[in-house]
C-alpha cells in the first residue's frame, strides 16, 4: 500500500507505514543486514532464527512478530525503532518527544496491529504501543509468546482476554490493565464484537528472546 493509498486494507508489518515511511520490513532489514556486512546465516546466529526465515521476511514472504523484529535488532546492534521507520538511530538530548494523533509508525502481523509511538526516540527504556488486538482466538498463535523483559497494557476499547501458562485466562473491559512478566508465555485476543485497543508499553528489551 503507498503511503496515502485510500484502501481499506489494514497495513501490514511488511509495507512502509502510511506518512512516515516508504520502505518495507522487508527492505529496511536487507539494507541494514547488508550494511552490517552479514550473511543471511550469519544474522540468523546472532538472532537465534533460522536463516529460512530471515530469508522469507527479506523476500516479504513472510510477516515478522514484533518479538521477531526484537530479536533481529538486537542481532543488529540497532534499536528497534529503526527496523519500524527505517530511520537511523541517533540519540536526542533533552529526552523530549511528540507523537500527534495518528502519527506513530504502523505495522501489522497476523495477531496485532501496532502504532509505534515516539518512533524517533531511539534508546527509550520502554516501548509505547497503540495496538489493536486481531486475534480472535490462540489458533492465530504457533505457540504463547515470551521474551525478556515486563509488559503492562490498558483497555482502551473492546474486550481482550489474557492467555498465559501460568494464569487461568482472564478477561480485561475498558479501563482495565494488568502488568505481566514477557518470560512467562502470553497472549492477547480481542473476544468483543470488535477487535480491541489497548496501549501496550513493554520494557527495552536487552538479552535475546527465547525461542
Amino acid at each position: 500500500m503507498t503511503p496515502h493509498s485510500k484502501s481499506n486494507r489494514r497495513p501490514s508489518i511488511d509495507d512502509g507505514a502510511p506518512g512516515r515511511s516508504g520502505d518495507s520490513i522487508a527492505e529496511i532489514l536487507r539494507r541494514r543486514r547488508k550494511d552490517a556486512e552479514l550473511t543471511l546465516q550469519e544474522l540468523a546466529e546472532r538472532c537465534n532464527l533460522a536463516s529460512s526465515t530471515l530469508s522469507k521476511i527479506e523476500n516479504g514472504q513472510m510477516s515478522p512478530t514484533y518479538e521477531t523484529i526484537i530479536r533481529v535488532a538486537d542481532g543488529l546492534d540497532i534499536d528497534v525503532t529503526e527496523l519500524f521507520s527505517g530511520k537511523p538511530s541517533h540519540p536526542v538530548g533533552g529526552r523530549r518527544t511528540v507523537t500527534r494523533a495518528g502519527q506513530g509508525v504502523v505495522r501489522s502481523t497476523a495477531q496485532y496491529t501496532y502504532e509505534m509511538l515516539a518512533a524517533d526516540l531511539t534508546g527509550k527504556q520502554f516501548i509505547p504501543l497503540l495496538t489493536t488486538i486481531d486475534a480472535r482466538s490462540l489458533t492465530s498463535f504457533p505457540d504463547l509468546v515470551r521474551h525478556v523483559g515486563e509488559e503492562f497494557f490498558y483497555v482502551l476499547s473492546g474486550s481482550v482476554t489474557l492467555h498465559t501458562e501460568h494464569y487461568a485466562p482472564t478477561t480485561f473491559q475498558a479501563g482495565d490493565s494488568c502488568y505481566f512478566d514477557s518470560t512467562m508465555g502470553h497472549a492477547l485476543v480481542s473476544t468483543g464484537d470488535e477487535a480491541a485497543r489497548i496501549l501496550w508499553i513493554c520494557s527495552r528489551v536487552i538479552a535475546p528472546l527465547e525461542a
